[in-house]
């Protein structure tokens, strides 16, 4: 296959074949608006960028942190090098058999070779799968989401109007007006793309990492690719920016609550140097592991689907420490306090997960890893030896573990109230 580099530039014929659409992004949406429902089964389709499992597992673990009362299952279909005309004939052997009843779809680098086949006759074939993908899916009674292809390492401002962008637009309107859905990955990956040269052109010249989604050939993806990817698809879903909010009161009467949502508080009790209250949550933010947050440099997932936050008005002037279940969150002044902190990946110690409910996620994010692998073993053993004699007693055991695995994910998230301690720091001598 041919190699797509960074300063890859299509031709003018290409960059003239099809005016974008200017689809609008997600528009904003309320808890109960995300898409993935409870009972769902969901089935990510598409070519390498999605058989890699990373993007599939972050939305596998936002969905089931924030919905943890919902029983999903999550399932990997991606396979490398593949089209969505691939797609379409492996739905019968890797998709249906799972019971799916939504389906997220990426394709398009490959339908078009790396952008060395931009050209009819291959765009015919990728809206000729993606149509087929779709109606297949409406006869399963499953929903489909078509997503445009991840960005590449091209530049934005070319990128914006090439014949991946244009091609996925037409894949996307062609998948709504067969009634299924579309998510525009690729805009959105080039806003974190934009922000990264920002980032660049401001920073030391020699600090070059952090400021790319790829690897070196320029269109598989690196972690970071692979989180914007996720966020572009968790937006795409309609994964609302704030998870659960307290604001808090200090009167001369004691404590109140000012407001709640998405959590209940109870117990609130103290006074201006010590508050202690309980906090049950209906869903837990994100968390991504040791440094996770660093990644958000650039990516926005604070801001944009994981708002965890605690609010306390008039506090004295000082700075106060907060705890949960006895772990210790950081150091606040009062005034930020009165403006609101989102507690999400709060932690005094980079060596440890702050909160109970991070904790909870990195535990999470080990399970989910430790399903995936175990798919891919099956998988490989189904390629590579598809007569072994104990294949289909292999596939029984499979199933049955890796429920296992779902029923422990399901028991580390069940809900549970969180103590909150929020203490006046000592002042330094």
């Amino acid at each position: 296959m041919a190699r797509l580099s960074e300063r890859h530039s299509w031709t003018a014929a290409i960059l003239a074949a099809t005016a974008a659409l200017g689809l609008a992004g997600p528009s904003p949406a309320t808890a109960g608006d995300y898409a993935i429902r409870d009972g769902d089964t969901v089935v990510f389709l598409g070519d390498s960028i999605t058989a890699a499992r990373t993007y599939g597992r972050i939305v596998e673990n936002y969905t089931l942190l924030r919905y943890p009362t919902r029983k999903v299952h999550f399932h990997n279909a991606g396979w490398g090098g593949d089209t969505a005309s691939g797609g379409l004939k492996r739905l019968d052997r890797d998709v249906f058999p799972l019971k799916p009843t939504v389906v997220i779809v990426a394709y398009g680098v490959n339908d078009i070779g790396w952008g060395m086949k931009a050209d009819d006759e291959h765009k015919k074939a990728y809206l000729d799968g993606i149509r087929g993908i779709v109606e297949a899916c409406k006869a399963h009674g499953a929903r489909a989401y078509v997503c445009s292809a991840a960005a590449t390492a091209e530049a934005p401002e070319t990128a914006e109007h090439g014949y991946l962008q244009t091609m996925c637009d037409e894949g996307m309107a062609l998948a709504r007006s067969l009634g299924g859905r579309s998510i525009d990955v690729q805009r959105s990956m080039r806003a974190v793309q934009r922000r990264m040269a920002e980032g660049k052109a401001k920073a030391d010249p020699k600090d070059k990492d952090g400021h790319t989604l790829h690897v070196a050939d320029g269109v598989h993806l690196n972690d970071l690719g692979q989180l914007a990817m996720a966020l572009a698809i968790i937006k795409g879903l309609g994964a609302p920016a704030e998870v659960s909010s307290v604001s808090l009161a200090v009167d001369p009467a004691g404590p109140r609550v000012t407001a709640a949502e998405g959590c209940r508080p109870t117990n609130l009790t103290g006074d201006a140097n010590r508050l202690e209250f309980d906090r049950l949550d209906d869903g837990l933010p994100l968390n991504l592991g040791l440094f996770g947050a660093l990644q958000y440099r650039y990516i926005p997932i604070p801001d944009e689907i994981n708002r965890y936050m605690l609010t306390i008005q008039t506090l004295p002037p000082g700075d106060y420490t907060i705890q949960a279940d006895g772990r210790p969150l950081g150091k606040f002044a009062a005034d930020r306090l009165a403006r609101g902190v989102n507690l999400a990946s709060a932690t005094a110690d980079g060596w440890q997960p702050g909160s109970p409910w991070e904790a909870q996620a990195w535990s999470l994010s080990d399970l989910t890893e430790a399903r995936s692998r175990l798919a891919m073993s099956r998988i490989a053993l189904a390629h590579h030896l598809p007569n072994h004699p104990r294949l289909a007693a292999i596939d029984v055991q499979t199933r049955a573990v890796d429920e296992r695995i779902e029923t422990l994910q399901r028991e580390i998230l069940a809900p549970r109230p969180f103590h909150f301690v929020v203490e006046k720091a000592a002042e330094k001598s």
